[in-house]
């Protein structure tokens, strides 16, 4: 007999085969000698109570073998050689998913990415840690695996609707990612190792037939009549196929500059912007999991995260992707910018806990900018934070910052915490750089965050600006049906960058998705 049974064991116990057995014994009704094997499917934690719980799914076999446990892996039949191509734009998870999914149907991928690879792409990030100089196609933005590369590989993911989530994990698996994402309710591979994995995949794409080709900036698109038939290079290369998938990612502005230009339809879209709020990694442990002051968060406990989310006056202010044991790190890709974004490593063993804190922007919220920008308005109100957060910072990638009890006041701080952001802060005026419904609504959210977590708004809590690179404030809208674009044959938007997905798991679905319609 095999069954799949839900546990709940404490914290000691969780990570104890012979306490697995046991409960699953005592829950079938079973002697304990007849389980002859377990798996575990799914592990979450409860940390609602004084004493934290596990929930564990667990795969139980009773008087038989566990079926044996198959590896993932990826494969794809040989490319036939009248093979149809798709041209790629972006190497991102959109990108490099649609790729894979390309391979599996027996269409040939040509997959272009401003960027560098991952290895060279890695040297490219002391510039704008070090000096505050941002090498403007090879950053923790652009280059081979997109953002989520180098700022962090959360794989969390809400958008279980869109498609086969499991499926993301296994094939991430199948490059190096480990095991562990299966089984984890929050998964995470972290900034250390996931470049190991994207380079696995452009392996995997390249041994199948695909091209995958670094430094190759699209500045051009090659249209006949309404069909798209390539794009050209900054080089002048000129690349055609049977269709081209967009997935360039949120930070690609040239992109969307260029299709206005080309006067395709693009639509405006909701977004967010905010800071990146920023505690002590104790604290937040302390408060999560209920421990007594100067206790230590107990070995068995990764470090603790949080989520908070309200609507002030219509509008969403909440946390957004929050680092446990993280870093924040310098997301900008012009020189005359600061933008910030937070990441961890694998093991989550920073001092330093911070998110994203974040307000939603509606497109008529971006009206001032209109009269120029038009439909790139959001893209201009976005922009405008960036430079201003640049001239406040004093220079590099210096970031504008103020201790949460002075934001509330609306006073500049005489001094800033230690953080985990390496180009340093500088105490400015957030309060009056930010627009005033930002500002007015972060001051509300903040003081109701801090009753749910005591101390959130706390003096040792740091803001540093901005963080306006949570989604694209474009959408390139597609049809429903073929998701192709509705006026221009041939095109196909994906991912984020075209405002159907906002993150590594749901741009992959969306690369996966697209693949499968072309």
């Amino acid at each position: 007999m095999i069954e799949t049974l839900d546990l709940i064991l404490p914290l000691e116990a969780s990570e104890d085969e012979a306490a697995w057995k046991a409960a699953a014994a005592k829950k079938l009704g079973v002697p304990a000698s007849r389980v002859t094997g377990v798996r575990l499917l799914k592990h979450s934690l409860d940390a609602r109570q004084r004493a934290v719980k596990v929930q564990l799914r667990l795969e139980v076999a009773v008087d038989e073998p566990l079926p044996e446990e198959v590896n993932p892996a990826w494969s794809a039949p040989a490319l036939p050689r009248d093979a149809k191509t798709a041209v790629i734009v972006g190497c991102g998870p959109a990108g490099m998913f649609a790729a894979l999914r390309c391979l599996e149907r027996g269409i040939k991928p040509i997959v272009l990415e401003r960027g560098k690879d991952a290895s060279a792409r890695r040297f490219d990030l002391a510039p704008i840690l070090r000096q505050g100089v941002v090498i403007e196609d090879s950053n923790y933005c652009f280059g081979e695996g997109g953002a989520g590369t180098f700022s962090d590989g959360k794989l969390y993911t809400r958008a279980t609707k869109r498609g086969p989530v499991a499926r993301v994990y296994e094939i991430l698996v199948a490059h190096g990612a480990p095991q562990r994402i299966l089984t984890d309710a929050h998964p995470h591979i972290g900034s250390n190792l996931l470049p190991n994995v994207v380079k696995a995949m452009r392996a995997s794409i390249l041994e199948a037939g695909g091209e995958v080709r670094f430094q190759a900036k699209v500045v051009d698109f090659i249209l006949d009549g309404d069909r798209l038939r390539g794009v050209v290079t900054a080089d002048g290369e000129e690349i055609t196929g049977d269709a081209v998938i967009l997935a360039t990612g949120h930070s690609a502005r040239d992109i969307y500059r260029l299709l206005a230009e080309k006067k395709i339809l693009l639509e405006r879209k909701p977004f967010a912007v905010g800071v990146r709020i920023e505690h002590p990694q104790p604290f937040i442990d302390a408060e999560q999991y209920h421990l007594k002051k100067d206790e230590a968060r107990p070995d068995l406990l990764p470090a603790a995260r949080y989520a908070v989310a309200t609507k002030i006056d219509d509008r969403g202010v909440h946390s957004f992707c929050m680092c446990p044991g993280g870093f924040i790190v310098p997301a900008s890709t012009e020189n005359d910018e600061v933008v910030v974004n937070g990441m961890s490593l694998a093991r989550r063993d920073s001092p330093f806990a911070n998110s994203g804190l974040v307000v939603t922007v509606e497109p008529e919220d971006t009206d001032s900018f209109a009269k120029e920008h038009g439909v790139l308005s959001g893209i201009a109100y976005q922009k405008a934070l960036e430079v201003a957060a640049k001239q406040a910072g004093g220079g590099g990638q210096v970031a504008p910052g103020q201790r949460v009890a002075d934001f509330l006041v609306g006073k500049v701080s005489a001094d800033l915490p230690k953080t985990s952001y390496f180009p340093g802060g500088k105490s400015s005026p957030l309060h009056e750089i930010l627009p005033k419904g930002i500002v007015r609504r972060m001051q509300t959210g903040l003081k109701l965050f801090d009753r749910k977590i005591r101390g959130y708004a706390g003096k040792e809590a740091l803001l540093l600006g901005f963080e306006t690179r949570t989604s694209s404030p474009v959408r390139i809208p597609r049809r429903d049906d073929t998701l192709e674009h509705p006026e221009v044959h041939g095109l196909y938007p994906c991912g984020e960058g075209a405002g159907y997905a906002g993150g590594i798991v749901s741009a992959a679905l969306d690369g996966m998705r697209v693949a499968e319609a072309l």
